[in-house]
């Protein structure tokens, strides 16, 4: 009894299940509000688009042109600095031991050629005037004994051996008086002119070499190219740095003060853009945070829009005219990097009456 009527009262309550199930689900669903309220555009007439804070002179990825052992970090993140400042410096002590060997050097070729340029040393002259003073006297002794014994008249007192050798010791007397005196001549004429010359060319040699070295060692300490800020610091003290294009810069700076908007405009709505056209922009996540932008110029070549998450295997959707825009920071919490909805005030599109036989694609259009 209980069963037959428990069967039919299952069903109307399955029923009336399902007829509740269908009804609640029949139901729009509710529209949650948005968890950050978007900005709005204040233009009646409009072209968005995304756009990202860069440094007024671009982001300057400072590389090394060497590579090389990591000596000395002179910044950090954040600070200001000035064209010239030293960034980091590489290891350099093998350049700074080869700079002391060519500093020698050219200290030696500079003593050579004062040497040369103060001429003979006056001590030097008295022993070379005697020198010439003794040799004229052994050549006159010399010329005597063969003239006395060329007097002899007597064959058997005197023999041709020894007239022979008397003659040869006039010659030899005579060549060492005459090579006596070429020296003292020598002493008296000083330097040579062209000797003079070569040692000149040797000091500038060594000097080339010297500096050369030096210009090494300055390489070896980089410096920020330009005055701005340092925005990355991606290398330490006792590491390898690596010379070349690196996907990680060892350092990024840039100028600050104003920063720049790259903003992507869809090709669609490139020809809506005019330079001279009123443009704000949204800090990404606070609309209360704006920025009156001010044009610089347009990227004159589109490219392939790519969705801005710094990943250098981002995914292409559309191409894209790149604009660049400035503003004033004014303390406002923004940094190079950040995201902004950008809205540049344009003419509104017209609508057209489609003709027969366009397709739905040419007839397309959107109004903002």
């Amino acid at each position: 009894m209980i069963r037959t009527f428990l069967i039919p009262i299952l069903a109307i309550a399955g029923v009336l299940v399902a007829v509740v199930t269908v009804i609640q689900g029949s139901k729009p669903p509710v529209a949650q509000p948005p968890v950050i309220e978007p900005p709005r555009a204040p233009f009646a007439a409009f072209v968005a688009g995304s756009g990202l804070i860069e440094a007024a002179s671009q982001n300057i990825a400072v590389g090394s042109p060497i590579s090389a052992l990591v000596m000395a970090v002179h910044v950090k993140v954040g600070d200001p600095i000035k064209a010239g400042d030293p960034l980091f410096e590489l290891d350099m002590r093998d350049l700074k031991a080869e700079l002391a060997v060519r500093e020698s050097a050219v200290k030696v070729a500079q003593d050579q050629l004062s040497r040369l340029e103060a001429g003979t040393r006056p001590e030097a002259l008295p022993p070379a005037r005697a020198r010439v003073s003794e040799t004229e006297n052994s050549l006159g002794d010399a010329q005597a004994q063969l003239d006395m014994w060329e007097k002899i008249g007597d064959t058997k007192a005197v023999s041709a051996e020894q007239l022979s050798q008397r003659r040869f010791a006039v010659k030899v007397a005579q060549a060492k008086h005459d090579q006596a005196k070429a020296d003292l001549a020598l002493l008296e004429a000083g330097s040579w002119a062209l000797d003079i010359s070569v040692a000149r060319s040797q000091v500038q040699q060594a000097q080339a070499q010297a500096e050369s070295t030096r210009t090494e060692i300055e390489r070896r300490t980089i410096r920020a190219p330009i005055a701005g800020r340092v925005l990355q610091v991606n290398v330490r003290l006792g590491e390898f740095a690596q010379a070349g294009s690196l996907a990680t810069p060892l350092m990024l700076v840039g100028t600050v003060d104003p920063l720049n908007v790259r903003i992507d405009i869809d090709e669609n709505d490139a020809w809506r853009v005019s330079p001279d056209a009123k443009a704000i922009a949204y800090l990404r996540g606070n609309k209360d945070i704006s920025m009156p932008l001010t044009f610089v110029r347009f990227e004159p070549y589109v490219v392939p829009k790519r969705s801005l998450t710094g990943d250098a295997t981002e995914r292409v959707d559309t191409r894209v005219l790149q604009v660049i825009y400035s503003f004033a920071p004014q303390n406002k919490p923004v940094f190079v990097g950040q995201q902004v909805d950008a809205y540049i005030e344009a003419p509104p599109l017209q609508k057209t009456t489609p003709a027969t036989g366009d397709s739905p694609a040419e007839n397309k259009e959107s109004i903002r």
